[in-house]
């Protein structure tokens, strides 16, 4: 069956780790998203998954077989970039077909790939086109036709969707996990944004500064981080945090207090999303004092910058807010979604409704599998 594995997968540039020590097994016919921000490595593990790049240190498995020293043309892999490219001169049916023309694969095989391909893809109506006369989201369905049309195990996927507008974005996000269904390859999509990983599901490898944080399936790295740096790239906008005291099973924040179970007396760090700080008090909600810093309208949402004792946060509140910066402001913050991370930022308590939202999502995952969830 087609797995890829990397064991203990390093690489260094010109004295400079870019990739540190990574273990990660991929099963067949998954959904693997790399989720980081700019510069965390999302790239270079993809070139290192593909060939095109030799690891300084480690392995690359295919179906159990070192492939690490193999050339990225002799390996059963297809690439899509965020710049997609088609042929101007070629009609949508012919830049499908060109790898498979390389391939010296017959005429009639060919057309039938083709045809299978752009059914899946939904461009039969445009095979007689030109990538010209295409919208940007049937331009990246033919790239992204081209490259599944090769029958590979591996499809690395790297910012596909980053230059369309967001309705097309939108479009593809929605297709996406349906292509992939039915193509039974390995699947790698690479994006920096929380909210793409959660629409696409299957499994998120959240990354930063080169180190794989955490790896698992989707619900469950974001409810669950392991620490305090997963819980940073998987929140847009970053996630807020606060040291906390907790003394005698109780958590406190600016005077406010909540259980905080049987974690030993200290320091921690808690870490809340921006959209569980409410400007409306709810039941169980606790108020926090914070300053106006600014608010980003956008549309049916806002984001309020506020500042809490020197310290920044953003909250997401719903309909238009339109405050003037240095505005005192009362936000409200539901306990049950708050992590407390202790020292090293390992995670020491996961929020209530978090945990049991993501054992849930686990539970449901393993029964409509039929396997456990990992």
């Amino acid at each position: 069956r087609m797995t890829l594995e990397l064991q203990g997968v390093t690489k260094d540039v010109a004295g400079q780790t870019w990739i540190h020590p990574t273990d990660l097994t991929l099963a067949p016919g998954s959904m693997n998203v790399l989720l980081g921000p700019t510069l965390a490595g999302k790239t270079s593990l993809m070139r290192l998954m593909a060939g095109l790049d030799r690891p300084t240190a480690g392995r690359v498995l295919w179906q159990g077989r070192d492939v690490t020293g193999q050339r990225v043309q002799d390996r059963k892999v297809a690439m899509v970039y965020q710049q997609f490219i088609n042929y101007p001169s070629m009609t949508v049916y012919d830049n499908i077909a060109s790898p498979l023309r390389l391939q010296r694969v017959p005429r009639a095989q060919i057309d039938a790939r083709v045809r299978r391909t752009a059914e899946m893809m939904r461009l039969t109506p445009l095979l007689h086109r030109r990538p010209l006369e295409l919208s940007g989201g049937q331009q990246q369905r033919t790239a992204l036709a081209r490259a599944l049309v090769k029958d590979a195990g591996l499809v690395l996927l790297d910012e596909p969707l980053a230059n369309l507008d967001y309705k097309l974005r939108e479009e593809l996000r929605a297709e996406i996990p349906r292509i992939f269904a039915a193509s039974g390859a390995i699947f790698v999509y690479a994006t920096t944004e929380p909210d793409e990983a959660l629409l696409l599901g299957g499994n998120t490898a959240t990354l930063w500064e080169g180190r794989v944080t955490q790896f698992g399936p989707t619900p469950e790295v974001y409810r669950t981080p392991r620490d305090a740096t997963t819980a940073r790239v998987f929140s847009d906008p970053p996630m807020n945090f606060a040291t906390v005291p907790v003394r005698n099973g109780t958590a406190s924040l600016a005077g406010q207090t909540w259980p905080a179970g049987d974690l030993p007396d200290g320091d921690y760090r808690a870490g809340f999303r921006a959209p569980h700080l409410s400007i409306d008090q709810t039941p169980g909600t606790i108020p926090l004092q914070v300053e106006v810093d600014g608010t980003e309208i956008t549309g049916a949402e806002t984001y309020v910058h506020v500042i809490h004792d020197a310290t920044r946060w953003v909250a997401l509140v719903p309909g238009v807010r339109r405050l003037e910066r240095g505005t005192p402001l009362t936000l409200w913050l539901d306990p049950a979604h708050v992590f407390l991370f202790a020292d090293g930022g390992r995670l020491a308590r996961a929020a209530p409704y978090a945990a049991a939202a993501a054992t849930a999502a686990v539970s449901a995952a393993a029964t409509a599998t039929g396997t456990a969830a990992a």
